[in-house]
């Protein structure tokens, strides 16, 4: 007799940023030469004073069960840090300490969805969004951006968008995939919608320290009070710091949804790892030079992968202002045959990309929009000089 399983379970689908990555692992290690642009991580290692804080946690014996919401010493840090760089005045009872980005938003959904409330997303999404809110019981409401106004969403569409079930936006700037940034007078606008409409605002800020061409990051909820009460800032180490397998996420908010938060995360995780705590608040109080160099190389390889994708035939990319990917567009591609391959999807470009260029990207079905892939420049110079001239090669010498 079978097993009955979860509905909700059998309905989520894999990462397919993760797929990919596996597909290139395993030719790797039969050894294919692969080149990677599809991992979403800074290929520098963490700043050695963090590095040092975290053995100085082990020596010490600071590895036990901390406070399930995180140490006193690190919510203070995360508000010093948030008042300096963000203009936003929080307490401690204000922060949660989660298992990395992806559990803050988790738990946020987690804490203000109803079964069938709406979340309004943009398109090309972040890959787990669209899961995250269903896992939570809530519905997707998509929402198509275009290339020429940098994937970015208004108010007019927002407000097509919007039904009597909205209960949030989720809000990503800079953004992954499309390295867009919103400015303040469009973050303005989208803060008075949200106040006339009473919607709650998911601010994920991850990349808000890796940003170019004299942009500069602006927290929604820096406003005023109204849009505050209505937002929930996500935040986290792991890009600006180079710790994603710290898996330090923080959350901003109203302390009635953080109080919910702090109950959610009590019995699914508990407390984040202590080690990890204690060398984020180094990370955040520390000097910051080593972020500042890691943004300055990030500046280089964007303007140099943005050069090289646009001298090749039938691709196309806009110059990121933020983070570390670029959506490359390649539909005067799709129904081309290549090297015997019928480019009809995103997923056969990328497919042809690893099987006859040794290149691995991700299709950008995977955020929602299949007329493109995304590649992250978190590599070296040498690598992205020589990607693209695979890529180049595998289309033009066809």
């Amino acid at each position: 007799m079978s097993i009955i399983l979860s509905k909700k379970g059998l309905a989520i689908e894999p990462s397919v940023t993760l797929e990919i990555s596996a597909k290139a692992k395993a030719l790797k290690q039969q050894g294919v030469d692969i080149i990677s642009f599809s991992v979403g991580e800074p290929d520098f290692n963490t700043p050695e004073n963090i590095r040092d804080e975290g053995i100085r946690a082990i020596r010490d014996g600071l590895t036990k069960y901390t406070p399930t919401s995180g140490i006193l010493e690190l919510k203070e840090a995360i508000c010093n840090k948030l008042k300096k760089d963000n203009y936003l005045d929080y307490h401690p009872n204000n922060i949660i300490i989660s298992n990395g980005g992806k559990h803050s938003i988790y738990n946020a959904l987690m804490a203000i969805l109803n079964p069938d409330d709406e979340v309004i997303i943009g398109v090309p999404y972040w890959v787990s969004y669209p899961d995250l809110v269903n896992i939570a019981g809530g519905i997707p409401v998509y929402v198509q951006t275009k290339e020429e106004n940098d994937f970015k969403f208004n108010v007019n569409e927002l407000e097509k968008a919007k039904t009597n079930k909205t209960k949030a936006i989720i809000l990503n700037s800079p953004s992954n995939p499309t390295g867009s940034i919103y400015t303040e007078d469009e973050l303005r606008e989208i803060a008075k919608w949200a106040v006339e409409n009473n919607i709650i605002v998911i601010s994920d800020e991850l990349y808000e320290k890796l940003i170019y061409d004299g942009y500069k990051h602006i927290s929604i909820a820096s406003f005023n009070d109204e849009i505050k009460r209505l937002t929930i800032v996500i935040n986290g180490m792991s890009k600006a710091y180079s710790m994603t397998g710290w898996r330090i996420g923080y959350t901003a908010a109203s302390e009635e949804i953080i109080k919910i938060m702090g109950n959610i995360q009590s019995h699914t995780t508990s407390n984040p790892s202590s080690i990890a705590q204690y060398a984020s608040v180094v990370g955040l109080e520390g000097d910051q030079t080593s972020v500042e160099e890691m943004r300055i190389e990030f500046n280089k390889r964007r303007i140099y992968i943005t050069e090289l994708i646009n001298s090749i035939k039938k691709l196309s990319c806009k110059t990121p202002k933020g983070a570390f990917y670029i959506m490359v567009n390649f539909s005067d591609l799709k129904g081309k045959v290549i090297h015997g391959i019928e480019i009809k999807t995103s997923l056969d470009f990328a497919n042809l990309l690893l099987e006859k260029a040794n290149v691995a990207v991700v299709p950008g079905i995977a955020f929602g929009d299949d007329n493109y892939i995304r590649l992250s420049y978190a590599t070296s110079m040498e690598n992205i000089k020589e990607g693209i001239k695979r890529i180049k090669d595998c289309i033009e010498n066809n």
